[in-house]
This record gives C-alpha cells, structure tokens and sequence, in this order.
C-alpha cells in the first residue's frame, strides 16, 4: 500500500542529498520532502488503516520512520547551519562539540531502546509500535505534527530520532573535517582499527550498492548515505562521491557486477573443494 510513496520519496531524497546544493536549502528542501511524504501516508492510513496488526507494527517501526527521521535530521541541520557560529575556528568547533555531547546524552538516555532495536529484537513490538500498546511517549519532540493518537505509537517517533541522529552524527563530523582537517577523527567512535578495507573503492561501492537493493538492511527502510558511512566506519575508508562511482559501474561491459561474481565464484570453488575432501 505504501510501496509507491516510499520509492518515490527514497528517489528523491538521495537525489536531493546527492545535489550540489548548499547543507541549508539541502536541509530546508529535505523538510517540505519528508512533510508532503508524511502528509500522503498518514492519508493512506486514514483511508484504509491496516489489514492486521502485524501490518500496522511493520508500518511504525520501518515505514513511517524513514521520512520522520529525514525531517528530524533535515531540522536538526537546518538548525545548525543557522546557529553555527560565523566566523572563527575555534568557536565553530565548540559549537559542534556541543552537538555531540547533546547526541551522545541522548543515547545515553535511550540506551536500552537502542540495543533493542539494533539487536533486531521484537517481543516488545506490540507495545512500542502498534497504537493498542502503551501511550507513555517516551520522547517528546518539538516536531509533534505527526504525533497524534491515529498516526503515532509510543515509540515510533523515538526510534525516528535514533536513526535522525546517526545521519546527524555524519553530519558533524564532515563539517568538523571541514572546519579543521583532522578534528574530526577526535570524535569517531569506531571500533579498533583491525578492519581496513583492502580492496579496490569501486569493489566496495558495488557490494553496497547490491546491498541496498536487496533490502536486507533495517527490512530495506536505510539510505545510501548512511549505509556508505557505516562502511566507512567498519572498514575506515573513505568513499568519496559514490554516486559518480556507480554511474562508473553501470558503465561498464557485462558483467557489469564484477566484485560480485568474482566473491560468488570464489565461495562456489572452497565449497566445491570443500565437498571433495
């Protein structure tokens, strides 16, 4: 039911953020996307609600929050660019410090959501994402547009918040790079650096890529964006404009997926030579 409304906006908010536009009319552009995409899904619900509960927990915990969390996020830039300070290094580095503190307390503050839902785990579902559950909100926003009784659980809106501030974590951190080249490695918060990416970038892009088109990642609901920085978090690498990487890929001569059928036939001969033993 909702199928053509979230490709249409997943298509439209990686061309957005993949424009050359400045982070402020990224943002303010990003904020009437998410509300117009909000406005036709809340509609789709008003008009023919769900076929059962387990449709409607499906709906608060994967579909809605990925435009929720956009608006949150596009808010939270738009904020900054408007608040950073406009002149001098040092002052603009405080401020951005003072964005990750606040980010890092509201983790700190929702911890135990966050490793429910990161572990993947759902024995709480009916009470976080369906309307029938508990009406305690546990997080109250200053964008309550959406926060009424037909359109909200007592989670949803947190959990949108989760995924706004891990977008938001990028942001601060390219800005910080910006700002001062180097500043931002003092607030990575990556694992021991043991896994470096030892292939080629192209290779990298193309499995991510493949990745996101299978939808196997947060059932499908995550971006480009944030999927390509959680690589260059894990293996730390740097993807520069992978956009432009996968137009390189698409032009290629068939097999245009070369990573792919190279890893696929290596796995095929160690279990062909496997079975031989």
């Amino acid at each position: 039911m909702f199928q053509k409304a979230m490709s249409t906006f997943s298509e439209r908010v990686d061309s957005l953020i993949q424009s050359g536009k400045t982070d402020l009319t990224k943002a303010e552009n990003g904020i009437s996307l998410c509300i117009k995409t909000l406005s036709k899904l809340q509609k789709q619900v008003d008009q023919n609600d769900f076929d059962d509960l387990q449709s409607e927990i499906e709906f608060f915990r994967n579909i809605k929050p990925l435009p929720m969390s956009y608006l949150i996020y596009f808010t939270e830039v738009r904020s900054c660019e408007l608040m950073l300070p406009k002149a001098g290094k040092s002052h603009k580095i405080r401020f951005l410090e003072k964005e990750i503190k606040k980010i890092n307390k509201f983790f700190s503050a929702n911890n135990s959501f966050v490793n429910y839902m990161e572990q993947n785990h759902n024995y709480l579902d009916y009470d976080f994402f369906s309307r029938k559950g508990r009406r305690d909100f546990s997080f109250s926003p200053t964008i309550n547009y959406y926060q009424n009784p037909e359109f909200s659980t007592s989670h949803d809106m947190l959990w949108s918040k989760v995924q706004a501030l891990y977008r938001y974590i990028h942001y601060i951190r390219e800005k910080l790079e910006l700002i001062q080249p180097g500043s931002s490695g003092d607030f990575r918060e990556r694992q021991p650096n043991l896994l470096v990416w030892s292939g080629s970038k192209i290779s990298l892009v193309e499995m991510i890529y493949a990745l996101y088109h299978a939808g196997d990642i947060n059932h499908g609901t995550t971006d480009l964006k944030t999927l390509c920085s959680a690589f260059e978090d894990i293996f730390n690498i740097k993807l520069d404009n992978f956009y432009k990487t996968y137009g390189e890929i698409k032009a290629r001569k068939d097999p245009r997926a070369k990573y792919l059928y190279l890893i696929a036939s290596k796995l095929e001969a160690k279990m062909r030579k496997d079975d031989e033993k």
